[in-house]
Order: C-alpha cells, then sequence, then structure tokens
C-alpha cells in the first residue's frame, strides 16, 4: 500500500454494516455491526462515526473501498450507493473488493498450512457460495454456487481449512472431512476492505466497482395489464 494513503472499507453485503479506516498500514479506526436489516439506515451514520473516531475528514480520504459481493442483493448494493456518494462528494477513487478475497487475504498463510482453504459465503439458501484457494493463496477455481447434495464432487480433495460466514453452517454439512475452520473469519473484516482496495492501487488495478451476484435477483416480472 502507498505509504500514509489513507483509506475507508465498507462492507454492507452480509449480515454486518463494517466501516474501517486504515492510515498507512494503522487500523485507525473499525466498527462493526450484525444486522439482517437496516443497513441502509445506519451504514452512513456508521461511516461518520468511523471517520470522526480516526480523526479523518472525508477530504482527507485517498481511496474507498467497498465489498462488490456476492451475499445480500439490497446490501451489496447499499455498500456501493454509500461508497459512490461519498466519492462523488469528495471526488475521491472508489474501487470494489470482492468478498471472497476479503475473507481469503484475511486468514493468516500458517493457519493454512497443509490445508485446502474453501471460503463460504452465506446465500439465504440451502446453497453455498463458494471459493477454493491453494495455500499460497491462489484460487483455485471461479467462485461457485453449490448444492449440499453437490458437495462431495465440487470440494477439493484432503484437509480443508473453511473460512467465511457460511463456515459452520458448511462444516456440519462434511462431518466426514478433516475439517478446520479459521478462527476469526466469520465476518467480513472492514479494514481488509481498505487494505486490499489499497493494495489495488498501489498494483495499478482499480476499477469502478460492479455488483457481483452467483444468482439472479428474487424478482416477480409485473403482470400485463389487460384489457377491459
Amino acid at each position: 500500500m502507498i505509504a500514509r494513503m489513507k483509506v475507508l472499507g465498507l462492507d454492507s453485503a452480509g449480515g454486518q454494516c463494517a466501516v474501517a479506516v486504515l492510515d498507512g498500514e494503522r487500523v485507525a479506526a473499525a466498527r462493526a455491526e450484525a444486522m439482517a436489516h437496516g443497513q441502509a439506515e445506519r451504514l452512513l451514520p456508521l461511516i461518520a462515526e468511523t471517520l470522526a473516531a480516526a480523526g479523518v475528514a472525508p477530504a482527507a480520504l485517498d481511496l474507498i473501498a467497498v465489498t462488490t459481493g456476492p451475499g445480500s442483493f439490497t446490501g451489496i448494493r447499499i455498500g456501493l450507493a454509500a461508497a459512490r456518494g461519498l466519492a462523488l462528494a469528495t471526488g475521491r477513487t472508489v474501487t470494489g473488493v470482492g468478498v471472497f478475497d476479503v475473507y481469503a487475504a484475511s486468514v493468516p498463510p500458517t493457519a493454512r498450512q497443509g490445508r485446502t482453504l474453501v471460503v463460504a459465503v452465506e446465500s439465504k439458501r440451502e446453497e453455498f457460495y463458494l471459493q477454493a484457494f491453494a495455500a499460497a493463496g491462489a484460487a483455485l477455481a471461479p467462485p461457485t454456487q453449490a448444492h449440499p447434495r453437490d458437495l462431495a464432487d465440487g470440494l477439493p480433495p484432503g484437509p480443508l481449512l473453511l473460512a467465511g460466514d457460511a463456515a459452520e453452517r458448511l462444516r456440519a454439512q462434511l462431518t466426514a472431512r478433516d475439517i478446520a475452520i479459521a478462527p476469526g473469519t466469520n465476518a467480513v473484516d472492514p479494514a481488509w476492505v481498505a487494505r486490499l482496495g489499497g493494495q489495488r492501487v498501489s498494483a495499478g488495478a482499480v476499477e469502478p466497482p460492479r455488483p457481483f451476484y452467483l444468482r439472479a435477483p428474487d424478482t416477480t416480472t409485473p403482470r400485463r395489464a389487460t384489457a377491459p
């Protein structure tokens, strides 16, 4: 990360509102509140509270990083709207970070030794959102959506290390496997959202954030009105 860059990290893609401010490599302030609903009302005040706790004015930020999914359709949109609105107001750059990447980055290398990392993200359905990573950190395959009946064929062989907000639920489906769960990875860490955003700026890989979904929204097409 560029030395002393101030980065705001946001997450409302899952079951929380979470905000962190990084000043260089230091976490200047961080807040996270678990919630299934109400992110639209809570995220902006939480951003203001976290910036105040960090002693950083919005105009002093260098970058805004936000999770793009997968997760809740509404939560993803709320986070993206807040990040884009703040970027528009301050003239700062905004970039998106995938939830799988955040979870994977937050697992220390020492915990991965001898195990394949599988990040499991909650879908609020029977299915899991999954992505596997090698011990060295590289993704082994693109993210996927998997039903419990397909797990036996869809997961890598050998010992597994699970992370993500659906890790415990996934472990319950894998009683015959050698499974461990990475501690402290049951929710997205907004400091890692900020950290990955800063790393992408340093690598020249910043792209405008776009929502990332693994299934279509639960919507109903309106009926066409018929003539009387």
